[in-house]
């Protein structure tokens, strides 16, 4: 079963926000044991990240924090630090997502865990990467957009620029971290060694313009706004219809004749200006505005019935209760039930994996804060004596 899959490895998650718990939360489906340690009194920003909330708790913490346990740790003390350390010598990985040095300056690098641990898995998360003049600089999802150049081609032509609304940098850079433990952990499996595992917001943000690097750097010209369009094919965009949008994406020249079959205009794909990609997208202006003249008098629901009767690559354009109350998006088994307290009918999103048909069944709710911490302490071999010492001095909580 998928959620066996890393089952026995424990993960000590120092993350916060969105890419580094979006990171643990993927392996925590997976089965890895998550330790979340988090500061004492407030714990993970995304905690106060109101006013969306269910039943008095941040919907953002609960989408991004299932299948962990909350331990509460200053890890700007001596006492804490040293917790932490003892901590690590059971676990398999270690995961923060601080700026670079800041935990190398507080006795928690990835050099200060290895004497722990010296087959340790560590892994940093950082905005702009371990190098360079901004190394140290912080960031979010939407300044990584803006920096990358991800907002320069977003957007309409004549609009300001324009963030894409979900959290692709964030998450982005918290699936490559997984890839990076997966990875790290298969490796020491062969080795014995472990490893300094390190993504990046940035790192992240050019990955997703891969397709635009390369365009900019074949033709010396810089990528502009299209809209719901791409530069390199045609029709590849939205087109109105009499009471809504319908997404056409002709690849090719055998899905170009299938739309024109579809919306009963076989003489466009006959059209010395249409015959191939590269005519569509010279004319790509005109052939938008003799598609979406047929569109137009159509009702998008029969656009795309027409459209996918023939084989043609199309969809509706849904808005969020359209998407969840679609039979094939119930049929996918991405959104399930997870109750949390005062909210028994809690859904969430699943992690998008499956294996041997059946997606992970780990569903744990978020934990409260520190909900965790005397548990993990004593399973660490720490007395009563002890945590009570811990908690006066404030080291935990």
């Amino acid at each position: 079963m998928i959620e066996n899959t890393l089952s026995g490895y424990r993960i000590l998650d120092l993350t916060q926000n969105v890419a580094g718990p979006y990171c643990t939360q993927v392996l925590g489906d997976l089965g890895a044991d998550i330790i979340k340690i988090e500061r004492p009194g407030s714990g993970d920003d995304t905690r106060a990240w109101r006013p969306l909330e269910v039943s008095g708790q941040s919907s953002t913490f609960l989408a991004l924090n299932r299948n962990k346990k909350s331990i509460c740790i200053d890890l700007d003390s001596a006492e804490g630090v040293a917790v932490l350390r003892q901590l690590t010598a059971s676990a398999d990985v270690v995961i923060h997502s601080l700026k670079p040095g800041s935990a190398e300056s507080r006795g928690f690098g990835y050099e200060d865990l290895k004497a722990c641990k010296p087959d340790l898995i560590y892994c940093g998360i950082s905005a702009f990467g371990e190098s360079g003049p901004m190394r140290e600089m912080p960031g979010y999802d939407p300044l990584m957009q803006a920096f990358s150049g991800i907002m320069s081609v977003t957007g309409n032509p004549d609009d300001d620029p324009v963030r894409v609304s979900v959290s692709l940098i964030d998450m982005g850079t918290g699936m490559w971290a997984a890839l990076g433990i997966v990875s790290a952990l298969l490796q020491r499996s062969r080795t014995g060694e472990g490893a300094d595992v390190r993504a990046s917001l940035l790192d992240t943000g050019l990955s997703w313009m891969t397709i635009f690097v390369a365009s900019y750097l074949a033709s010396g010209k810089l990528p502009q706004k299209m809209g719901s369009a791409i530069g390199m094919t045609a029709p590849y965009e939205l087109f109105k219809t009499s009471d809504g949008y319908v997404f056409i994406a002709a690849g090719n020249d055998r899905l170009f004749t299938k739309v024109c079959e579809a919306l009963k205009c076989a003489e466009l794909a006959l059209d010395e200006r249409f015959v191939s990609n590269d005519q569509r997208v010279t004319n790509r202006v005109l052939l938008h505005e003799l598609i979406e003249k047929l569109t137009a008098s159509m009702k998008a629901q029969d656009a795309v019935q027409a459209l996918r009767k023939v084989g043609a690559p199309c969809s509706e354009l849904n808005n969020l209760s359209q998407v969840l109350s679609n039979d094939q998006v119930q049929a996918s088994g991405m959104i399930s039930r997870l109750p949390v307290q005062g909210a028994l009918e809690h859904k969430v999103v699943a992690t998008p994996l499956s294996m041997n048909g059946q997606r992970s069944a780990l569903k744990v709710p978020p934990p409260a804060l520190g909900a965790d911490t005397l548990l993990v302490l004593k399973a660490h071999g720490y007395t009563d004596p002890e945590i009570a010492e811990l908690r006066k001095s404030q080291a935990i909580a």
